[in-house]
């Protein structure tokens, strides 16, 4: 289906362009969100007649993100997650999980903003793409942890994971005997001889 840009979209085109998309992709998301006409001389001669209104709203709204993106750009929210002891979550973290943490922050976004390349499943700081117009993306970093006290060491570079499995290997060592029966216990055998020798 041939259609006509109301809007940029990303890796289609910019206001006016007629590219050719998939009927479904247009039917159920470009022409329903007003991102779009169908490519037909009726809508060409509306969309020419308007072409300077549609561009100077878009040029308002791209204002209005670029001044939102300073309260957005760079921050860095924290979400405290259950996970097991190789760091995968119990669930996941969700668009909304995001959005809430950004609102707490005082930032003000809506969930089809945010960007999501694949879900977010284990602990570790994560880039997020936030979208604030079609011409107007910042970065925000999620850094996902079990605790407060984790959080702080992720965000001074420190992966708690690599540092809890160094931990873990400083542990219990059993005493080892390489003369040894199968069966034997080392710490009997000691104690034995100690007896022998009294």
């Amino acid at each position: 289906m041939d259609i006509i840009l109301l809007e940029r979209v990303e890796k289609l085109g910019a206001i006016g362009d007629v590219v050719s998309v998939k009927d479904g992709y247009a039917r159920n998301y470009l022409l329903p969100n007003k991102k779009a006409l169908r490519a037909n001389e009726r809508n060409k001669k509306v969309f020419e007649a308007n072409r300077a209104k549609i561009e100077s709203d878009n040029a308002d709204r791209r204002a209005a993100a670029q001044a939102d993106s300073g309260n957005v750009d760079g921050k860095q929210i924290i979400l405290i997650r259950a996970s097991s002891n190789s760091g995968q979550l119990y669930g996941s973290v969700s668009v909304r999980d995001i959005v809430d943490g950004l609102k707490a922050d005082g930032a003000n976004v809506a969930k089809h903003m945010i960007v999501l390349e694949r879900p977010i499943k284990t602990l570790g700081v994560f880039d997020v793409k936030v979208s604030l117009h079609p011409e107007v993306a910042v970065n925000i970093k999620v850094n996902v942890a079990r605790s407060a006290d984790e959080a702080e060491l992720q965000t001074q570079g420190v992966d708690v994971m690599a540092a809890m499995f160094e931990q873990d290997v400083s542990g219990f060592t059993e005493a080892y005997d390489p003369n040894a029966e199968p069966g034997e216990i080392a710490i009997e055998e000691e104690a034995e001889e100690g007896e022998a020798q009294a």
